[in-house]
């Protein structure tokens, strides 16, 4: 089933009033375009927690039983998963007026999104970072300067791939970029 951007909000409040613990729940991708309004709909909403290791299970929990109450598909992966996380990610996450509640919702870092991504190397995937740059989450000389600090953390065991591998897709992601107008303003929708 797909889920919009009022399905997306529907469950976003009900995961924060079932969860009654601190916390983050961070959008991730897709589900963060969805939430401003760039796209119309997603596949699969994709999120990622982060609270206290004594409340990680309950969180899950709330993730998947809302989904399933509400007829959402859900998918709880961090880019943590997939890459080292580049130095400042939760720095850089961007914050959601979240409804009431100890757990705070947040896009996660863009930059961190992009490299996951680009690790994948699918085509959609490239269009998720372009749509993250075209709307001013991204910029190319800092995702270049990100990716030097980066890249020698990266290990076939680490991004599940070549190094090479994606130093190769990192350059198709740049030619790419280079037909994607800038925005000059970015405005973000409130919760």
């Amino acid at each position: 089933m797909l889920t919009t951007r009022d399905r997306l909000r529907e469950y976003l409040t009900a995961v924060v009033a079932a969860f009654p613990h601190p916390g983050r729940l961070y959008l991730i991708g897709e589900t963060s375009q969805l939430f401003e309004g760039w796209r119309e709909w997603v596949d699969a909403v994709e999120v990622a927690g982060e609270v206290e290791p004594e409340h990680a299970g309950k969180l899950s929990e709330a993730i998947h039983s809302v989904a399933v109450r509400l007829g959402v598909e859900v998918i709880e992966e961090s880019p943590a998963d997939v890459i080292p996380l580049p130095d400042g990610y939760a720095e850089r996450a961007i914050p959601i007026l979240s409804p009431a509640g100890p757990l705070h919702l947040f896009h996660f870092d863009p930059y961190s999104v992009a490299y996951r991504f680009i690790a994948r190397g699918d085509e959609p995937d490239y269009h998720l970072v372009l749509m993250y740059l075209s709307h001013g989450w991204l910029h190319m000389a800092e995702m270049d300067s990100r990716l030097e600090d980066l890249l020698p953390r990266f290990t076939s065991e680490t991004i599940q791939q070549d190094p090479a591998e994606f130093r190769r897709r990192y350059k198709g992601l740049k030619q790419m970029a280079e037909t994607v107008p800038p925005r000059a303003i970015h405005r973000r929708t409130e919760a």
